[in-house]
């Protein structure tokens, strides 16, 4: 995750021009640092950066998905075909043999 920048010394001059004492403006400095360090923050370049890696797992999910199937289809295809081919014969050997 990247980091949040935190200018400590424009923070604290930004407060001493608004007539904060030094020590108030170091240890508000010192606050909202520790504060940032604390907090894992997600960036809207990680959310993008995650949302293309996860477009990438559920394509290749998907293709994966795919050949399976494809594979699955051809398995069921034979085997039905083995039934038909095995009733027929059985039927044509049942109607010559009672006949």
């Amino acid at each position: 995750m990247a980091a949040v920048t935190f200018d400590t010394l424009k923070f604290v001059k930004t407060l001493e021009a608004a007539g904060v004492p030094a020590s108030q403006a170091e240890a508000f400095s010192d606050a909202v640092r520790d504060s940032h360090e604390a907090v894992d923050v997600a960036t809207k370049r990680d959310v993008d950066d995650l949302r293309k890696d996860v477009r990438k797992d559920i394509d290749v999910l998907r293709f994966d998905m795919d050949s399976k199937f494809e594979k699955l289809e051809l398995r069921l295809t034979i085997k039905l075909g083995t039934i038909v081919v095995c009733a027929l014969g059985a039927f044509t050997a049942l109607s010559k043999w009672i006949a």
